[in-house]
């Protein structure tokens, strides 16, 4: 009985920890954890970044522009200090590519075969719920429904062009 106790108060703690952690990612500009392994958002703070690695992410990924508006000059380094590894895919918002998508799957193929939980963002999370949902519908059988962030809900009416022909890649498009 006492073991059972200890086994208890340590997994409800841990719980615990896990849903304040969480909670501290929704202050992070339209941050959404759309599987249990990869959560998408805007543009992070420095200090975000701690919030991140506490809610045990060991890989950010950005896609942003380094000369985007908030973007951080030091990320990587920022990142690296705080024992994550950093991979940058800028993808330029007006001439989005199969090509951008195509090294976007070999990183998170990479990075899901190691069983790492990935942080994908971008300035505001547009570029970020357009690759994830490509990726998590594409290649991982991921329904539509559950691939699609509500920003992508908002956001698919008003795609501009290269957007929706990033959208419309089919699997053959992209290997």
């Amino acid at each position: 009985m006492f073991k059972r106790f200890i086994f208890l108060l340590l997994s409800t703690s841990s719980f615990q920890v896990l849903a304040v952690d969480t909670n501290k990612l929704e202050s992070i500009l339209n941050f959404h954890l759309i599987t249990n392994t990869i959560g998408i958002a805007g543009q992070p703070t420095k200090t975000q970044f701690v919030d991140i690695k506490n809610a045990n992410f060991s890989v950010v990924v950005n896609l942003a522009m380094p000369d985007s508006t908030n973007a951080l000059l030091d990320e990587g380094s920022v990142v690296s200090s705080l024992d994550m590894t950093y991979v940058h895919i800028p993808v330029p918002w007006g001439t989005p590519s199969a090509s951008h998508v195509k090294k976007f799957f070999g990183v998170m193929d990479a990075l899901e075969g190691k069983g790492e939980k990935v942080f994908v963002h971008c300035a505001a999370n547009y570029r970020a719920s357009a690759f994830a949902y490509k990726y998590l519908t594409l290649r991982k059988g991921v329904s539509p429904a559950q691939a699609t962030s509500p920003l992508l809900h908002r956001w698919l009416p008003e795609m501009d062009g290269n957007w929706k022909s990033i959208m419309r890649l089919r699997m053959d498009q992209i290997d």
